[in-house]
């Protein structure tokens, strides 16, 4: 398992941790995304570490943009 904790900016409601969650969720492995509203933290859980080039595009194709 393991664990990567990311930066989303944008988010500002529950529709909008829906939508990330969703698409991070897609992303072949990932086996839980966690989002925190208030922080714009994503927390994602993967059977093994993920591209960040893929988190990224996912939470683009969610709307939103992730901080580097």
């Amino acid at each position: 398992m393991s664990t990567a904790t990311y930066t989303v900016t944008g988010m500002t409601c529950g529709h909008c941790v829906s939508s990330v969650t969703e698409e991070v969720e897609q992303i072949a492995g990932v086996t839980a995304v966690d989002v925190d509203l208030k922080t714009g933290s994503v927390t994602v859980t993967s059977e093994a570490p993920l591209d960040d080039a893929q988190v990224k595009d996912a939470v683009e194709e969610a709307g939103y943009e992730l901080q580097s």
